[in-house]
């Protein structure tokens, strides 16, 4: 599950930084700027749920 959780938080940092390109590359048109912040948002949340459901359910051993 660590895995994972890295793996979705580098889609966020990539999704971050391409939103950042369309914003200075496409300034008449920013619907592929939305669609890099729909994609940071929605991995954010899913990392979010599986961080909290990893240690209610005992995935992540807490120490």
């Amino acid at each position: 599950m660590k895995i994972v959780l890295v793996v979705l938080l580098g889609l966020v940092i990539i999704s971050l930084f391409s939103g950042l390109f369309f914003m200075y590359r496409n300034k008449g048109d920013p619907k592929r700027m939305v669609n890099a912040l729909k994609l940071r948002v929605g991995f954010s949340v899913i990392a979010f749920l599986i961080t909290i459901a990893g240690f209610v359910l005992g995935w992540f051993p807490r120490s």
